[in-house]
């Protein structure tokens, strides 16, 4: 696979493309935890950001969300660069929730969502009938119709992190950002989220999630981008781009590698930690 060179910076003007880089570094201090990425993310696709712990993967998301600013190059939005962007125009165009999202305790579903409806309010423009009507609509998205006045607290925890993703949903932003959105969650809550995502992309919203998990984000992933030590070593199609060398690369195990039947993603089998350097590349 041929990934543009920072001399040829990706075209961010594609109507295929809503969130690129163009030679991102981003870092703390001056250690680089990112390295000068060109990415081009699809427009109305789920993308997920995959690597062993401490590549870079949630600083990535970040700098995507502009938490984090750029020690070089940019992150540009819809042909923009993010950092010229008003801060309101921003929270209209993109929502990010993060990975340890916290809320005041005894605050209801309903309530939760109503946050989403922060960047469309102003001194001219205070809650609305277009505002309920809205939350209304991010409740039945993330099927919580019937849980809006329950508290937090009292949910299993796929209800409240469907609750947090009804929140983003409220915003009405075209480009949904998600740092681990299924962490700490068992499979049945996992598979609630990973559901919700794919119904809201199929919607036509754009997706980019960070994920522990390879095999999950070959299944509900339409692209992957997988880091090693801040850089990107693969990124594309999951069925062409997870290969045995990859996993290996990323992850210090040998596998097979099987395609589910049912759709066509990648399966990690007879997993084991390899014996041998892991030199090489990942194709």
């Amino acid at each position: 696979m041929t990934r543009p060179s920072y001399a040829d910076p990706v075209d961010s003007h594609s109507q295929e493309t809503v969130i690129a880089t163009r030679g991102l570094e981003l870092a703390y201090g001056h250690m680089a935890v990112v390295r000068r990425l060109d990415l081009a993310l699809p427009r109305g696709r789920v993308t997920a950001i995959v690597g062993p712990n401490g590549c870079g993967k949630s600083t990535l998301l970040a700098g995507l969300a502009r938490f984090h600013k750029p020690h070089a190059g940019a992150v540009v939005l819809d042909g923009r660069d993010i950092q010229q962007l008003p801060s309101r125009e921003l929270a209209r165009r993109l929502a990010l929730l993060p990975q340890e999202a916290q809320a005041p305790e005894g605050l209801t579903v309903a309530e939760l969502i109503r946050f989403g409806r922060q960047p469309h309010q102003g001194w001219l423009r205070q809650w609305s009938a277009e505002d309920r009507k809205v939350v209304d609509e991010a409740l039945a998205a993330a099927d919580l119709q019937s849980l809006a006045n329950r508290p937090l607290e009292a949910m299993s925890g796929g209800q409240r992190q469907r609750a947090w993703i009804a929140m983003a949903i409220a915003q009405q932003t075209p480009l949904l950002l998600l740092d681990e959105p299924t962490s700490a969650l068992d499979l049945g809550h996992q598979l609630e989220v990973f559901e919700l995502i794919r119904d809201l992309a199929a919607r036509g919203k754009t997706i980019v999630m960070v994920v522990h998990d390879l095999v999950s984000a070959c299944r509900y992933a339409d692209h992957l981008v997988a880091m090693h030590a801040g850089d990107v070593v693969a990124e594309g199609p999951p069925a062409e781009v997870v290969t045995a060398a990859l996993v290996r690369r990323l992850y210090g195990i040998d596998c097979t590698l099987m395609t589910d039947p049912a759709t066509g993603s990648p399966l990690l089998t007879n997993m084991r930690r390899t014996t041998e350097p892991l030199t090489g590349s990942a194709t």
